[in-house]
């Protein structure tokens, strides 16, 4: 039971544009959404969808390459630990927040062109 670990793999489509920003010099951070569909037939042989949306949040490198590869709708592989939260709001509510910390992703596959543009611009920086 030691090898166990606080581990998320989760394959589905970006909900939206990630949301980048930038927290200190340097240091961003990205917020996506991510759709995962479950099919299933219910009692009278109907096919039935359901899906269930995840927030995802990437750091430093990750949130740059989030940045530039992903986009809404985008089928996306990803991988990460399951982070749990709270604050409280102006009003003094506290609010609970469930979280995927992305630490990698594979996205479908860029065209050569495009992704030669990419690395270059990468190592421009």
């Amino acid at each position: 039971m030691n090898t166990l670990k606080n581990k998320v793999n989760l394959i589905g489509n970006l909900g939206f544009d990630p949301e980048v920003r930038e927290i200190a010099k340097g240091r961003k951070v990205a917020r996506l959404s991510v759709a995962t569909n479950d099919s299933y037939r219910n009692a009278n042989g109907e096919r039935v969808t359901d899906t269930q949306w995840h927030t995802v949040v990437a750091w430093g490198r990750t949130a740059e390459m989030v940045e530039r590869l992903l986009r809404k709708g985008a089928p996306v592989a990803l991988e990460g630990r399951l982070v749990h939260r709270s604050y409280e709001t102006k009003d003094g509510s506290k609010r609970y927040v469930t979280e995927v910390g992305m630490s990698d992703f594979l996205s479908k596959p860029v065209a050569p062109d495009l992704l030669y543009k990419i690395l270059l611009r990468w190592l421009e920086r």
